[in-house]
């Protein structure tokens, strides 16, 4: 062994030696050094990570050669990295550096390779701590999309999972799965010979999918499973149909508006967790189907969450592109959300008036004093335990601003103690309280909308509406309003807010009037409203209805959208109004 680990060491000092008398000869020949940075990016200023970056000298590939202690390595490409930066380090001779025609050539999948692009200037630092003499030049290349086969593929298996889930072929955790699994595998099976197939790679899928949602779900499953255990959620249906006295439209509409309140300042998934299963008690005691009081609470969640920059994920991410405060989403967006949460209290009378007043209420006070005997707080100290905590998280929430930090940090932690102090079987809880089926669901589809958005198609419907609005403010005001409700009824909306921030921005910029904000406004208003259409809509869509479903009860695609559709459509006109006779 002795002899073995003599001769690794004289092996390695021998390779050292050897690659510093390669540098020491470089530095004789009179060897300079030239460093390239710059940045790849698309027509919209966006930056493309992991684009592969070619180097030119005089019109001929420059392969590098560079020399370790292992060895002498050729790099034919680079990579820019996931901020689409670059940085390429050569050594030669001072004139090859300053004499020489350095360019790039940069491409990416589902976009088209760059001409050579040429170093302007390239600009001598002196001496640089090594003792070399450096040089640097910077250059930058934008890339413009093409609809190859990666389009095309991605857009077929988008389309095929919708139909499969709104057919009900299969259940749409198991089309989100296909669907995804179908990306990954021609990504890195046709992929791997020709990168025109590259939809989306599994390293590129990891960073598609928001692990804040997934984590602040999870972490929120937990807090409620371990409360219902207190049997405060019966208790509080019980409450619920004192306050009412047994009319069940009242009841309803009260939901609605707790809902709706609690979504603005909480965020709009957290709401439905806590409420769902109460509705589901109270649904029971009443003798009509939950979904009858779910799915107004669902529509009621969805509007509510659009009033505060907190409430929904869109309106964060244009608050913080826009620079809006908290102050100018409540003071712009609660009127209309307002207005529109009185028409769906009207709406849900109209659609839901038969299932009301089928309600099984013989005797509303001998039902209170049945329901007061049998929906007890069983265990105090479970609630005041947990309770706690869950103000605690709340408080997390409302401050995870000014602490730079995610909510799902404060859901997991809230989750975390709750199991702890109250001593819960956590193995169990994670078997009968998380949702899997939905939390699969949502990372499968994060993967399906992250090779939509990877290979172009979000971007091209953006570059639509730009293309289309032709410097209209009404046109443009209308067209993200709607185009933004009906792709956010169908894909998730975040990734498609992302795409669209560039662009409203410039639109905002270039489009006379649009100075006053007007278009985000219209971008935060379709995104929030259109989860309402179909029941994939919007987080707390598939939530609610993933809750019910283990209860027993089941809606279709097909009756959430008989509902869904309407109030989204009345939704979007008052809307439209709003934007155009107040905002505008």
């Amino acid at each position: 062994m002795k002899r073995l680990a003599i001769i690794v060491m004289v092996v390695v000092c021998g390779l050292a030696w050897t690659a510093q008398t390669v540098m020491s000869q470089d530095s004789a020949s009179g060897k300079a050094l030239l460093i390239i940075q710059g940045k790849i990016e698309d027509a919209g200023g966006n930056p493309l990570g992991e684009s592969e970056v070619l180097l030119f000298l005089d019109g001929k590939q420059y392969n590098i050669q560079e020399t370790t202690a292992l060895g002498s390595v050729k790099i034919k490409k680079h990579h820019s990295g996931k901020n689409g930066l670059f940085l390429i380090h050569i050594h030669a001779p001072p004139e090859t550096i300053e004499k020489g025609a350095w360019s790039i050539q940069a491409s990416k999948t589902s976009f088209k390779s760059s001409s050579l692009t040429s170093l302007k200037t390239i600009s001598d630092e002196g001496l640089n701590k090594s003792g070399e003499r450096q040089f640097s030049g910077h250059v930058d290349v934008t890339l413009q999309r093409t609809q190859g086969p990666a389009f095309w593929l991605s857009l077929a298996i988008l389309i095929g999972v919708y139909i499969l889930i709104s057919l009900e072929l299969v259940h749409r955790t198991l089309a989100a799965l296909i669907g995804a699994a179908i990306i990954l595998t021609i990504t890195h099976t046709v992929g791997h010979f020709n990168h025109d197939y590259q939809l989306l790679t599994f390293e590129q899928s990891l960073g598609a999918v928001d692990w804040n949602v997934i984590f602040l779900l999870m972490g929120m499953m937990i807090i409620v499973g371990v409360l219902k255990e207190s049997g405060v959620f019966q208790w509080l249906a019980y409450k619920s149909f004192q306050l009412s006295k047994g009319r069940v439209f009242l009841l309803a509409a009260s939901l609605c508006v707790v809902t709706a309140f609690l979504s603005a300042f909480l965020d709009n998934v957290t709401t439905m967790l806590l409420l769902t299963p109460v509705t589901i008690e109270i649904a029971l005691v009443l003798g009509i189907s939950p979904f009858a009081l779910l799915i107004p609470e669902i529509m009621a969640s969805n509007f509510g969450g659009t009033a505060t920059l907190i409430g929904d994920p869109p309106n964060i991410m244009i608050g913080s592109y826009a620079g809006l405060s908290f102050n100018d989403f409540l003071l712009t967006l609660t009127p209309v959300v307002i207005i529109t949460m009185v028409a769906q209290v009207f709406y849900t009378k109209h659609y839901y008036g038969k299932e009301y007043s089928s309600a099984r209420i013989d005797d509303v006070e001998k039902t209170i004093v049945f329901l007061r005997e049998k929906y007890r707080i069983t265990n105090p100290r479970l609630l005041f335990v947990g309770g706690t905590v869950l103000v605690g998280v709340i408080l997390l929430f409302i401050l995870h601003g000014f602490f730079h930090m995610e909510v799902s940090v404060a859901a997991l932690l809230g989750a975390a103690l709750i199991v702890l102090l109250n001593r819960t079987d956590i193995v169990h809880t994670l078997e009968h309280d998380v949702e899997w089926p939905s939390l699969v669901f949502f990372i499968m589809l994060f993967v399906i909308v992250g090779a939509a958005d990877e290979t172009g198609i979000l971007q091209f419907v953006a570059n639509w509406l730009k293309d289309v609005s032709s410097g209209n403010l009404v046109m443009a005001i209308l067209l993200i309003l709607w185009t933004s409700a009906i792709l956010s009824a169908i894909v998730d909306n975040i990734p498609f807010t992302a795409t669209m921030l560039p662009v409203v921005a410039l639109l905002s910029k270039s489009i006379p009037g649009a100075e006053t904000g007007v278009l985000w406004w219209a971008l935060a208003l379709g995104a929030c409203f259109g989860g309402n259409g179909t029941i994939i809509g919007a987080s707390a869509n598939v939530i609610t209805t993933g809750i019910a479903e283990k209860a027993g009860y089941k809606i279709s695609f097909v009756d959430f959208l008989k509902h869904g559709t309407p109030i989204t459509l009345i939704s979007l006109v008052i809307s439209s109004a709003y934007l155009l006779l107040v905002i505008k």
